[in-house]
């Protein structure tokens, strides 16, 4: 079939050289690009555009509220509704990209995002705002996964490792750096700038694509509907159920349950649909190459402890503790350093060390961060809170790397699409799911720990109250309720690393799943020829 090469593309490429493309394509071989320095700029900026949006716009809920006259409840739905559009989005982009052409896809959804991003600061009402937070998940879906495609394309497979570096630090460190930013333009300037920001990263990611970019060649495949429906349906139900179960009381509530039958249902559908028909919507060839299955583990867990400490972390220090905004930005800074410098590192020996060493090595240095944030306590200083975040983001950059390399080193090239999206929709629900998990811990063990403690002090006996709280007026009663939900509040944190603690030892046998070989991938037929 013929490549459609648009006039907006650049020089329009000979027979030869297109033939060359598709052969290289078909090979698993590196493309050939005159300016692939440029490229990976222009992608990265893509990718780094729709990271920092996943926190950036949380530091100014406050204001959009206030400026839209919302309830507490209502302004949630302006991140739901980025969440959930941009995770039902991102298993189509795989597709789109193989029917259309990567370089369509990738242009048109970093316009898009432009737009919106310019729409949402510009929106008057809850209702514009929330609709066009919906059309920059939409548009935004395709930018992580496929930017990933396309270094893994360009690029040999001897410097994969240094390609995922720098996307890696795109990635990871947008959400890092997204509060702190967005914290700082919402106070010096407006919440506005919070999504104006996009406008310039994303005018010069849009001007490099254009410029730089071929087209891919063109896969054409049915389109599995049903697949695509059922899983939709799973992820948007199940996002929805994690966003609004801690408003909602969880199970108590008819409408999580709701949801939560949807998506269990969904899945069940979407599951036997896809191991039953000839050409679904994700093939199951993914899933039986042992590097993308254990890898899928890995990112899965790396989501949950990555984003669960991005969410802990901030009203901990500025409500617990008492630091203002700018004082909890600064101490958290270390961790985005130490995910730059890791990277930077390992981007540069990842093919000269067996990356299971790596993989394993990173998760240790996690599990070490989280054991040293379970001796969290009111009383400590900055250096504990430095250190720790220190070396979590030291760790997180030494397992991203390797993961996000060894994931494909044996995959079939013809899967790369679906690879990348499946690959970051697993993260997005690690992180969901994450979030969600450790807010509704947080919120029950604080009551648990708060009746606990509550239950020994007495005016008699060993633990007496201290002479400053007087039980017998309600000023003294209230500042010793206040010293005990501080007290329960700090357990509560604690009891949360610790699980994200476990659960970081608990995934780190997966890592001898891998395979160390970066032999060529299958070159038989599948599911998406």
């Amino acid at each position: 079939m013929s490549r459609s090469w648009p006039s907006w593309a650049g020089r329009v490429p000979s027979a030869a050289e297109r033939e060359r493309t598709a052969m290289a394509e078909s090979n698993g071989a590196p493309l050939q690009v005159a300016h692939r320095g440029a490229l990976s700029i222009a992608v990265n900026f893509a990718s780094f555009l729709q990271a920092l949006d996943t926190t950036i716009a949380n530091v100014a809920l406050p204001h959009i509220r206030g400026a839209v006259s919302a309830t507490p409840e209502q302004i949630t739905w302006v991140l739901t509704s980025y969440i959930v559009a941009s995770a039902i989005m991102i298993p189509l982009t795989g597709w789109l990209a193989d029917h259309y052409g990567r370089k369509k896809v990738l242009v048109t959804s970093v316009i898009g995002f432009t737009l919106s991003s310019a729409l949402c600061g510009m929106a008057q009402s809850l209702e514009q705002i929330v609709l066009f937070r919906l059309l920059q998940g939409l548009s935004g879906a395709a930018l992580i996964p496929q930017s990933q495609a396309v270094l893994l394309d360009i690029n040999p497979p001897h410097r994969h490792g240094t390609a995922m570096a720098a996307w890696g630090t795109a990635v990871v460190f947008g959400p890092v750096i997204g509060p702190v930013l967005g914290g700082w333009l919402t106070d010096n300037y407006s919440w506005r700038w919070v999504f104006y920001i996009n406008l310039p990263i994303g005018i010069l990611a849009a001007l490099g694509l254009i410029s730089y970019m071929r087209e891919t060649k063109l896969r054409q495949s049915s389109f599995d509907f049903f697949g695509f429906v059922t899983l939709s349906l799973f992820i948007g139900s199940l996002q929805i159920m994690l966003d609004r179960g801690q408003l909602q009381d969880w199970f108590s509530s008819t409408e999580i349950s709701l949801e939560a039958a949807l998506a269990a249902l969904s899945f069940y559908l979407f599951a036997v649909h896809a191991a039953t028909f000839k050409t679904p919507f994700v093939s199951p060839s993914l899933f039986m190459d042992r590097n993308f299955a254990a890898t899928s583990v890995l990112i899965f867990v790396l989501g949950v402890v990555m984003f669960a400490t991005l969410a802990l972390l901030p009203p901990l220090l500025q409500e617990l503790m008492h630091y203002p905004v700018a004082t909890s930005g600064l101490v958290t800074a270390p961790r985005g350093v130490g995910t730059l410098i890791s990277m930077v590192v390992v981007g540069r020996v990842v093919t000269r060390v067996d990356p299971r060493l790596l993989v394993g090595g990173g998760f240790a240095l996690t599990a070490i961060a989280m054991w040293m944030m379970c001796g969290f306590s009111p009383l400590m200083g900055y250096g504990l809170v430095i250190w720790s975040g220190l070396l979590q983001g030291f760790g997180l950059g030494i397992t991203w790397v390797p993961l996000s390399t060894v994931s494909f080193a044996t995959l079939d090239p013809r899967l790369r699409s679906q690879g990348t999206s499946m690959f970051n929709l697993l993260r997005n629900i690690g992180s969901s799911i994450g979030i969600a998990t450790i807010q509704a811990l947080w919120v029950r063990n604080t009551q648990i720990m708060h009746a606990r403690l509550g239950e020994h002090i007495t005016p008699y006996g060993a633990l007496q109250v201290p002479p400053t709280y007087s039980l017998s007026s309600p000023h003294g009663l209230a500042a010793l309720n206040a010293a005990v939900t501080r007290q329960a509040e700090m357990i509560a944190y604690n009891n949360d690393f610790k699980l994200m603690l476990i659960i970081t030892l608990a995934v780190i046998p997966c890592v001898f799943l891998l395979k160390t070989s970066g032999a060529s991938a299958p070159k038989g037929p599948t599911a998406v020829e």
